[in-house]
């Protein structure tokens, strides 16, 4: 047995390692020593959690290079505050922001196509502010710049799409996991619907081969699923603090099958209750089968 196969059939698989003293020497001296194809983290400080999940790849390093243009996207789409758990964790997508200037990315861009007032929604979610701190650009979707592109999908063939997504020399998807009463759930797949111009809500008649369509065309970098808080119910949008469960936890990696099929886990479900995933599995763009992965979980105290 290789050791690649030995660590995905092993107890890497469901270890945890309690974190002692010195975080940083932890980092450097246990995680990026073995990266993993999947890391799940759990901690108290989103900072913290998020910054252990990058290092257990490999470290930014390996996704972000000097003079990068990286774009970052993140769900903002509610006019909703991080408890209500309707919008990706600021914590969380700051401290990408500053993983990829400290890799020394020349520009990083956060953005989204929201639902409600992007005037809000930007604001109330906390990550405009946070993002902007740290010296990235954090502007409002300008219409002029979507661009019909030629997806040749299973269902989508041509579509207008945010030209900056395609510009960037990186790009780092940082969804949250939510309940969603089309998809039942949304995370890194259906995250990409923020980047669509045009009409969105044509796309629902077969949204599972639309998500899987986006999905395979956008290929980002790197994602990172947020799971701090997640929405257990009334999503996608939320607002009820009953629907929200803290779960302290941050997944990260580069298949986005693998990852959505990790998240459905949050919620009690499997890979192969999601459609997209299904779909996007049997098609080859990623593992649905998390015992073919090495993933290492990491608990952070």
């Amino acid at each position: 047995m290789s050791r690649r196969n030995f660590l995905k059939k092993s107890a890497v698989v469901g270890a945890a390692y309690a974190v002692p003293g010195n975080f940083v020497t932890f980092a450097r001296s246990v995680l990026a020593a073995d990266p993993a194809d999947l890391a799940v983290v759990k901690g108290v400080s989103p900072a913290k959690i998020t910054e252990a999940a990058i290092t257990a790849l490999g470290g930014i390093n390996k996704f972000i290079s000097k003079g990068d243009i990286v774009v970052i996207k993140p769900n903002m789409a509610w006019d909703r505050v991080p408890e209500q758990a309707g919008n990706t964790n600021p914590e969380v997508v700051a401290t990408m922001v500053k993983l990829c200037f400290e890799a020394g990315a020349k520009k990083v861009k956060v953005f989204d196509r929201p639902v409600n007032d992007p005037r809000r929604c930007y604001v109330q979610s906390g990550i405009a502010p946070a993002a902007k701190k740290l010296g990235a650009d954090v502007d409002y979707v300008d219409d002029r710049k979507f661009k019909k592109m030629k997806l040749n999908g299973q269902v989508l063939d041509k579509w207008p799409l945010y030209t900056e997504v395609f510009e960037a020399d990186k790009v780092i998807n940082i969804p949250i996991a939510k309940d969603h009463g089309l998809a039942r759930l949304t995370m890194s797949m259906k995250n990409w619907m923020g980047i669509m111009g045009g009409r969105r809500s044509k796309i629902h008649q077969r949204l599972d081969e639309s998500l899987v369509d986006l999905a395979m065309f956008v290929k980002p970098t790197l994602t990172v699923l947020d799971a701090v808080r997640i929405l257990t119910a009334n999503g996608p949008q939320g607002g009820d603090l009953d629907d929200v469960k803290t779960l302290n936890t941050v997944i990260a990696g580069v298949d986005q099958v693998a990852i959505d099929s990790y998240g459905a886990t949050l919620f009690g479900m499997q890979g192969k209750d999601l459609g997209y995933v299904r779909i996007a599995a049997k098609m080859g763009f990623g593992i649905m089968d998390l015992n073919q992965l090495n993933i290492k979980k990491v608990n952070i105290s």
